[in-house]
């Protein structure tokens, strides 16, 4: 028996073309929102707190949603997503931590790539390290929303955190609430 052709599901719509966003990617069903976007960066160097905190606020503001949840995705495999503190003594404690677990001089089998299978790009580094330090991290925190504002508590703020060299990068925001 064939497959039969799903129509769209009707409570879904988009809500404007995407230029009227700003690019944001939004769709409202009932009485919530669903509200995405995508920032991109340039990063510096390896083990680099970027602070992304006002940027994801202004991705919250602009959807409107005053309860909900916030997610912040990185879309790559050597920069992670994580919660801290901004004092600067303490990133580096942290940058140094990541770099004793995983360091970059280390041996890595994926730095041979003589031997590695799979597609590559053209600027292909030795980067076995940066691969690594991600597993011990996450690619995406969740925050809540409470009266149109991340609920973030006194000293968190929200880090893309570079484990390889300088690179673009794109963080995935979505919001969801009412």
């Amino acid at each position: 028996m064939g497959k039969m052709a799903q129509a769209p599901n009707p409570a879904f719509r988009l809500l404007d073309d995407a230029d009227d966003q700003g690019g944001a990617r939004v769709r409202r069903v009932g009485g919530l929102t669903f509200w995405a976007e995508t920032l991109a960066f340039r990063t510096v160097a390896a083990r680099e707190f970027r602070d992304v905190t006002d940027q994801v606020a202004g991705v919250v503001r602009r959807s409107g949603v005053s309860q909900g949840w916030v997610g912040v995705f990185s879309k790559h495999t050597t920069a992670a997503v994580v919660l801290n503190e901004n004092e600067p003594l303490l990133l580096q404690d942290m940058g140094a931590m990541l770099e004793r677990l995983s360091a970059a001089a280390g041996i890595y089998q994926h730095n041979d790539l003589s031997r590695r299978v799979g597609e590559m790009e053209p600027d292909e580094c030795a980067n076995g390290h940066a691969h690594c330090q991600h597993l011990l991290l996450s690619s995406s925190q969740e925050i809540p929303i409470a009266d149109g504002r991340m609920d973030l508590g006194r000293w968190q703020r929200i880090f893309l955190l570079e484990l390889d060299r300088s690179r673009d990068r794109q963080l995935v925001v979505q919001v969801f609430g009412a």
